[in-house]
């Protein structure tokens, strides 16, 4: 089977890198429906940073996500609206606020990837096991290169790969604009 490039004429890895996550935003838009309080790209963002650094300050946040201060401080005011984070006085220093997701934000998380995992779930029932086991490995590659791409900053700064089964909150440390929170 063919995957149509979107680009026209461009049969490259990466056109069809990108017609695949194409197919994964539409399949994974739909499950966001399916969750009681839907959350932006952007919001969602914040919700995996949380997850996997809890009790961040906002400063943290906004250097991890890449942000303007302001942003990230609006992005908090809405998820904490909605019940899915709460700002709580840090024990370290009167001035500044923890960030940490609620229960309702770590149910949100693990219902959406729940209806993600049963959606990828039904298409790969209907690919050859070489075909997912091979589909696996080079996913397991495809991660640890966007990770070790994503912290290594400039060539030749060295790499940094999280192991094969670190989860997507691991993920949220090192991919595209997400630093790990804990150096900063």
């Amino acid at each position: 089977m063919d995957i149509v490039s979107p680009l026209p004429g461009r049969p490259d890895d990466a056109a069809v890198a990108s017609s695949v996550v194409e197919l994964l935003e539409v399949l994974w838009g739909g499950g966001r429906d399916l969750v009681a309080a839907p959350v932006s790209v952007s919001q969602l963002r914040v919700l995996y940073v949380l997850e996997a650094h809890d009790g961040i300050n906002l400063r943290t946040l906004t250097e991890t996500l890449d942000s303007r201060p302001s942003s990230a401080s609006r992005l908090c005011d809405r998820l904490e609206a909605i019940g899915l984070v709460q700002r709580t006085a840090s024990a370290a220093s009167r001035r500044e606020l923890e960030l940490r997701l609620t229960p309702a934000g770590r149910t949100f998380l693990a219902g959406l990837r729940a209806g993600r995992e049963q959606s990828l779930e039904r298409i790969l029932q209907h690919m050859p096991e070489a075909d997912r086991h091979a589909l696996l490995s080079g996913l397991r590659s495809f991660r640890a290169a966007a990770l070790g791409t994503a912290a290594e900053g400039p060539p030749g700064a060295g790499t940094r790969t999280e192991p094969a089964g670190a989860g997507p909150a691991a993920a949220a440390g090192g991919v595209r604009g997400i630093r790990s929170a804990r150096s900063a």
